[in-house]
């Protein structure tokens, strides 16, 4: 049934292909015009290494899917005047329309033709409109790609072209010719700067300059040479300045292909009414710093309380609702401080981190005190928040574990708790659903269970006993966030309680470079029902009860009416014999089922971490749109050692596993480190290649023999290899012989081309490289452990196709994997022996996967 399915979708593909194709496409293409069909560009000869030049004409071909221009021929599918067509048709055939109200209302009628009308529309904005050659603007394309190679230095760049008829009817391409000849480069520097101050200190710049003797003129290294002496006049002083007024000039008459560039800096200019005049440039000071934290309340009310602290005026026209400190701190200039951008730039940002104040204002006026009109007064107008913000959301749910459910989420946000800008976010989630239970096979309503609470409370600051703002300055953005949190499953798995908290701390070196470091990060896991381990992990489950058929087991105390194995104890009393060769397993078997147990034992065993962590990253992408970027992260975790020392300090000893329990658990001690690197270059015209390279590991010791389920590696997934489902991958070679496969070591490898397809529609072809290994831990399957690098051969590669939807604010991705090599499979069979649709995989995900 499912085969039949699948041939008639692509039968109906194949089918709307023929339909499209066999429309012309020049349907809509004029006599005596010609549809362009293809645009070639030769530079000296040769085709542009530079990706963008083939962009730079005004007309393109219209775009292609696999050689076919479909939004062409769906265009072509529409009627240019399909509302006017169906008047003319209404009013020329009265017997027509009399025949089609008998059997549709006249209102039915009017709607019929508003669809047609409508969907005709649809088409024409799905589609494309053919591309007609016309030589306005060839002309246009000519002139920008001159002047692309203009600002390259190639002032003498000419562009001619040929129009190339095709063999088919109405179609031609068209042919650049760009010849650059001898390129200009640089010959000097000169200066006219009118002011003495602006001067000077371009003298003190002017070793740095980008613009050198003797290279090629580029125009983009002025625009950088103009960007960074106009931040260098406006961080020393010159608070008029305006790059605008920092002008760059070219003399390149008879001087053999070299430039004298001129830097060019007027006295600023003031108007006044239809006037205007011009003065030097001065540099300014900030004589006076005023505070307004309660802006808003200024206008009708009584004299400001006014308060001096340290060389700050803080002036509150209400009651003090924020710490003298806490307003000062975010301030980065002081009274007597030579005026500095980066002064205010960093003002306003950390302003706004407080998240206790809307929109902040600085405002910068001359001194009335002043007669040199060098001081500057600042005044920072700032305007608090609410104080509680509440928010709620109420949802449903379906998954292949519950049929239906409800959730609620909540959440109270309290600012400046502590009158320091503190915030206390206080959420609650609850949702019950409705399943049947896999033990007992009775459906209940509402059996399923969730709810969880947490509070966070964040500090703008490094909450420590001492001072470390000579090592992590304000400007760095520090933050403390202090957090606990409970969550509860009942009728769900194992049924877990878990607790956690941490204390980490932020901050920011530059721009690209952040750090997080975890103090502490303790979690307790607790489940409350491990008898229903065989109920969650079905492929454990199928194993054991396969070895108890192959030994022929009838006795009720281990199986049903049924010949299974019972949940839980005839599973438990079957694994517990076996083991001591009461039911005749050999060797081969009864390690087996020494291994299942191991793997119920250690995913159904509760977990106590304590752990510390330390996070660097380096990430240069400047915003959402930004396609061009690197981001690296490193981090490294440690667990267990304070338990360690404290337990044995206590005097606990070791039980028969040669392992020590805190308040009755094993506590986990292990440390591991992950490396992610990103890499996205843009080629052109929004077509990106992505790569992404992930390797970590973690390595149990002392306490422990392996590592705990919630911080092991996985693979497989719309994140990681989109050829497998998550946790399907692995470890090794073993082939996902588990409901959940983990192991303590992970490498994936992924690379991406991402191209626009139509509007906001984008596709995708992607390679993910990776798997997941055991290594110096309790695993003993030779399949799954890592030891040696011949072991590299069982990473899996999977390939595919992608395509998605851009909202704007995020992604909605649709991508199929492959197995294009499957490491499980035998050594002959592994290459393309499942690239097959049946055997694909599809994901769904939201944003791009890196």
């Amino acid at each position: 049934m499912e085969k039949t399915a699948l041939h008639a979708k692509i039968g109906l593909f194949i089918l709307l292909i023929i339909l499209l194709v066999s429309c012309s496409a020049i349907k809509r293409v004029p006599d005596g015009r010609q549809l362009l069909v293809k645009s070639t560009i030769l530079v000296d000869s040769m085709a542009p290494k530079d990706p963008r030049v083939p962009t730079l004409p005004i007309l393109q071909p219209n775009q292609r899917l696999l050689t076919i221009p479909l939004r062409l021929h769906i265009y072509n599918l529409a009627r240019p005047n399909r509302d006017s067509m169906y008047l003319k048709w209404m009013q020329e055939h009265p017997e027509g329309l009399k025949r089609r109200n008998a059997i549709l209302s006249e209102k039915q009628t009017i709607g019929l033709g508003q669809s047609l009308v409508d969907f005709n529309n649809w088409l024409k904005r799905t589609g494309e409109t053919p591309t007609l050659i016309e030589e306005t603007a060839i002309e246009k394309s000519k002139e920008r790609l001159k002047a692309f190679y203009w600002s390259q230095g190639w002032f003498n760049t000419e562009v001619d072209h040929n129009i190339t008829d095709s063999k088919r009817a109405k179609r031609a391409g068209i042919e650049y010719y760009v010849t650059r000849h001898q390129p200009y480069k640089i010959d000097s520097l000169r200066t006219q700067i009118t002011t003495p101050v602006i001067d000077s200190l371009y003298q003190l710049v002017k070793a740095g300059s980008i613009l050198k003797k003797e290279e090629q003129y580029f125009t983009p290294n002025i625009n950088t040479e103009r960007d960074r002496l106009n931040s260098y006049f406006r961080n020393h002083g010159a608070f008029h300045m305006e790059k605008e007024n920092i002008r760059f000039e070219g003399d390149t008459v008879n001087t053999g292909h070299k430039a004298t560039i001129t830097l060019i800096i007027k006295d600023r200019e003031i108007k006044e009414g239809d006037s205007s005049f011009t003065v030097p440039y001065k540099i300014h000071k900030i004589s006076e710093v005023n505070i307004i934290p309660d802006y808003q309340n200024v206008s009708g009310s009584k004299e400001a309380d006014t308060l001096k602290y340290e060389d700050y005026n803080i002036f509150r026209y209400g009651k003090r609702k924020y710490r003298k400190s806490t307003l000062t701190d975010a301030i980065f200039f002081h009274k007597g401080d030579v005026y500095r951008d980066i002064d205010r730039d960093r003002t306003y940002k950390r302003i706004t981190e407080l998240q206790s104040f809307s929109y902040p204002t600085i405002k910068y006026v001359e001194d009335p005190r002043d007669s040199t009109g060098t001081d500057l007064i600042a005044n920072v107008l700032l305007t608090s928040k609410k104080k509680f913000e509440f928010t709620y959301g109420v949802e449903t749910t379906h998954s292949n574990i519950q049929a239906i459910g409800v959730g609620l989420n909540t959440s109270l946000l309290i600012r400046n708790l502590f009158r320091g800008s503190e915030l206390l976010d206080i959420s609650f989630r609850g949702n019950i659903g409705a399943s049947t239970n896999a033990a007992t096979r009775n459906s209940r309503f509402f059996d399923l269970q969730e709810l969880g609470a947490d509070a966070r409370l964040s500090f703008p600051r490094l909450f420590l006993p001492f001072d470390v703002n000579h090592l992590i300055p304000k400007y760095m953005s520090p933050s403390s966030n202090l957090s606990v949190g409970y969550f509860s499953q009942i009728n769900i798995g194992l049924d877990k309680q878990s607790l956690n908290s941490a204390l980490t701390y932020n901050w920011r070196q530059t721009p690209t470079k952040s750090t997080r470091l975890d103090l502490i990060n303790a979690q307790y896991v607790r489940n409350l029902d491990p008898g229903n381990f065989f109920n969650v992990y079905r492929s454990s489950y199928g194993s054991v009860n396969d070895l108890a058929n192959d030994l022929n087991i009838n006795d009720p105390t281990y199986v049903n009416t049924s010949g299974n194995l019972t949940v839980p104890d005839g599973t438990n009393a079957f694994i517990t014999d076996a083991i001591a060769g009461n039911l005749g397993a050999n060797d081969e078997q009864r390690e087996i089922i020494r291994n299942i147990r191991e793997r119920r034992n250690r995913l159904s065993q509760n977990n106590l971490i304590i752990s510390s962590s330390y996070s660097w990253t380096r990430n240069n992408r400047e915003g959402i749109y930004d396609d061009e970027f690197s981001r690296f992260n490193m981090r490294i975790e440690a667990a267990g050692n304070v338990l360690s020392g404290v337990s044995s300090l206590a005097g606990i000893n070791k039980n028969d596993a040669n392992t020590r329990r805190v308040f009755g658990v094993e506590y986990s001690q292990y440390v591991k480190t992950e490396i992610d690197y990103v890499k996205h270059w843009q080629l052109f015209n929004k077509h990106v290649f992505a790569i992404r390279a992930f390797g970590g590991i973690a390595i149990p010791y002392g306490n422990s023999n392996n590592i705990p389920f919630i911080r092991s590696f996985f693979a497989g997934g719309p994140n990681d290899n989109r050829a497998w489902q998550a946790y399907e991958l692995g470890p090794g070679k073993t082939g996902g012989l588990n409901d959940f496969n983990e192991a303590n070591m992970k490498l994936a490898f992924n690379a991406e081309y991402r191209f626009p397809i139509s509007g906001a529609f984008k596709g995708a072809v992607f390679a993910d490289v990776g798997n997941i290994y055991n290594v110096l831990d309790s695993e003993d399957d030779p399949d799954a452990i890592f030891d040696s690098i011949r072991d590299l051969e069982y990473l899996a590669l999977g390939t595919g196709i992608g395509l998605r939807y851009d909202f704007g604010f995020f992604v909605l991705r649709f991508d199929m994997g492959f197995k294009t090599y499957n490491p499980a499979l035998e050594e002959n069979r592994r290459w393309l022996k499942e690239f097959k649709i049946s055997r694909s995989v599809l994901n769904v995900g939201i944003n791009y996967p890196f």
